[in-house]
């Protein structure tokens, strides 16, 4: 079964297929038109009615001419589809084989669909498939081993919360040990240095930290269990189809690719574009959106589990300590 990172590109795919569907049925039919005319009388050298002149005869459609017809103009313009932002541009970058086929003079077989290998689960992709977001913004739920430091400051850079026995990572300091090696909010830590914190406190867990040696501490994390990625395309007027209140998504606009891919309300954005937006200001975040190009990833949280996650820590001590860096692939 394929596995696609939004309904755009699922349906542009299907529409991808019916064309491979027609085209390499247009190439059958020719063929065995040639083998018939191949295998029948040969035609006169002469014309037996020299009498007969300048009769305007139609020309006479194949059916594999008629099959090619069909392939041409079956299909809707992907550059028109579903009201996106399609533009030639947009096409030679994430889909080169279908901009240079000509349909006038060769009918072969299109290429399959790009596919996508993100996070070692390959997609089929063949809108997203060069999206930033997509290669920075995907939620695993995987496990991974990280092996932090301490800073100057003999800190690690993170602070847990305590969620149903488990320990998750409620805020990443910038430029610290945990943000260069690539810890996120949301991820849930299940060792450290070999002993497992389930059912740990918060302040268990700070006291193994701190009495950790300076270097080699070994966290073992499961990636972002309570999140999930969301992929959304731009339409023609650079709008994905939400709205929201202080990163709290409060409206989802009808018919919009947020709509068709199942955004919800009451969920917290966490990432745009793989970028932590966590306190940011609802312009920030905005105007990340306006330019992050035409294809969109958020991960989000349910409102109420964000709320748990962050009942301790002020909006403003938020702002100033985590990192909103822009990860590298």
């Amino acid at each position: 079964m394929s596995l696609y990172p939004s309904l755009e590109d699922m349906q542009v795919d299907k529409i991808l297929q019916s064309q491979n569907t027609a085209v390499a049925d247009a190439s059958a039919a020719q063929q065995r038109q040639q083998l018939a005319y191949q295998d029948a009388p040969p035609a006169y050298t002469m014309n037996p009615y020299p009498e007969i002149h300048n009769i305007n005869v139609s020309p006479i459609t194949t059916s594999g001419e008629k099959a090619r017809k069909s392939a041409d103009f079956s299909y809707p313009d992907l550059a028109d589809y579903l009201g996106l932002e399609l533009s030639q541009e947009v096409i030679a970058a994430n889909m080169p084989e279908y901009l240079n086929r000509d349909k006038r003079v060769a009918y072969q077989q299109l290429d399959a669909s790009p596919v996508t290998v993100v996070n070692n689960t390959t997609m089929v992709a063949p809108i997203s498939g060069s999206s930033v977001g997509l290669q920075r913004g995907q939620v695993t739920n995987g496990i991974r081993e990280l092996i932090l430091c301490k800073g100057s400051d003999k800190k690690v850079g993170l602070r847990a919360q305590s969620i149903n026995k488990g320990v998750f990572v409620c805020l990443v300091v910038r430029n610290s040990p945990a943000a260069i090696a690539g810890l996120r909010f949301g991820d849930q830590i299940l060792q450290i240095n070999g002993t497992l914190v389930a059912g740990y406190s918060v302040d268990d867990v700070h006291k193994l930290l701190k009495k950790s040696d300076k270097n080699n501490i070994s966290l073992v994390v499961r990636d972002r269990p309570f999140e999930r990625a969301v992929i959304l395309h731009k339409d023609s007027t650079g709008h994905v189809g939400f709205q929201f209140n202080d990163g709290k998504i409060t409206a989802i606009v009808k018919d919009s690719s947020a709509a068709r891919n199942g955004l919800l309300i009451d969920h917290q954005i966490l990432e745009v574009n793989g970028q932590n937006v966590i306190a940011m200001k609802d312009k920030e975040i905005s105007n990340i959106i306006t330019n992050g190009g035409n294809i969109i990833t958020l991960t989000i949280i349910p409102s109420m589990i964000y709320d748990v996650i962050m009942k301790k820590l002020s909006s403003s001590f938020i702002r100033g300590k985590m990192d909103h860096s822009i990860p590298d692939f």
